[in-house]
This record gives structure tokens, C-alpha cells and sequence, in this order.
């Protein structure tokens, strides 16, 4: 995608979580820091800076067996890791049982929450407690895409952690969990 084009896509997808979400100040969230492919996240963490949210990024567990994710306070430097994501260097970390909104990378999405991500299941272990809580109400998972990156179907896995909402250029688009 033309570099225009993904910048005026993640303007607007900030506005629409604006609209349909209305961030507040003491909510914690979670965002990526986006690769080149990715539907760029600056502009909603700019807006969330601007709300007052206090914002984490995910770091993947160094040790490659772990393939754990935890998300660490947004502040100091950043590094690169392994697979080129930037992550905080150091700063206090939160469960992700604590965060009140986390949005997602994808790949592709459905209309019933399913998404397709890079493959490696990050996201899906760090939020297995929503298959089997049913009380549980945060955090709420917003994937945040491209329209043209829905698909009609996507085949469930055991492991999969549905979405609530996506969020795209041209709208909101909430899934069966939402």
C-alpha cells in the first residue's frame, strides 16, 4: 500500500476509535508498534497520549522456548527485537487480564471475530483466560485492519481467541464476542 494511503487508513481509524470507543483517561491499553506492513498505530497512540490512557506495548519473552508475551508500560527507549518488533527496554510490566482495551495486528479478520495474524500465536496465549471465563469483561480485543483485509470465513482453531470489535478505515465492525 502506498504510503499515503496508509497514513490517511490509520487517521481515519483512529477517528473511527474515537467515535465508537471514547477513550478515557485512566483506561490502560495495549497497542502495537506496527512493522511496514501493518496498519501504522501512531496516530491512535498520539490520540491516546492525548485522552490521558496509560499505554503498554508487547514484549515477547526473550528466551525463544517461552514464546510468552507481556505487556510493558509505553515509556523510555525502544529496541528491536528478534523479529524486528519494537518493544520498551525496561519499564514496569501489567498482566493482560489488566488492560481495558488491546488492539491487534492482523493479517485478515472475519465478521465473527476470527483473525489471522503473523503465526505465532502470541495474542492467543496471552488471552486463553477469555475462552474459559465467561464473566470476564476486559480487556476488550479491537483489531485494527485494513478494510480490504476481511475475509468471509475463516476456519476456527482450538487455540483461538475471538476479537471484539475491528476497526477500519471505513467503520466499526463488531464480531459475535462484542
Amino acid at each position: 500500500m502506498p504510503a499515503r494511503e496508509r497514513q490517511r487508513a490509520s487517521l481515519l481509524v483512529a477517528h473511527n476509535v474515537d467515535r465508537a470507543l471514547q477513550l478515557r483517561s485512566h483506561w490502560r491499553i495495549a497497542v502495537y508498534a506496527a512493522l511496514p506492513d501493518e496498519l501504522d498505530s501512531a496516530p491512535l497512540i498520539a490520540l491516546a497520549r492525548e485522552r490521558g490512557c496509560r499505554l503498554y506495548l508487547p514484549r515477547i519473552d526473550r528466551r525463544r522456548a517461552s514464546r510468552a508475551m507481556q505487556f510493558v508500560e509505553m515509556r523510555g527507549p525502544l529496541r528491536r527485537n528478534r523479529l524486528g518488533i519494537a518493544e520498551p527496554e525496561a519499564a514496569a510490566t501489567i498482566g493482560a487480564r489488566w488492560l481495558d482495551v488491546v488492539f491487534l495486528p492482523l493479517v485478515g479478520f472475519d465478521r465473527r471475530g476470527l483473525r489471522l495474524g503473523t503465526g505465532g500465536g502470541y495474542y492467543d496465549r496471552a488471552f486463553a483466560f477469555r475462552r474459559w471465563r465467561s464473566a470476564w469483561f476486559a480487556p476488550r480485543l479491537v483489531g485494527l485492519a485494513y478494510g480490504f483485509q476481511q475475509l468471509e470465513h475463516i476456519a476456527a482453531a482450538a487455540h483461538d481467541v475471538r476479537m471484539d470489535a475491528v476497526v477500519t478505515e471505513e467503520g466499526i465492525i463488531r464480531c459475535a464476542t462484542g
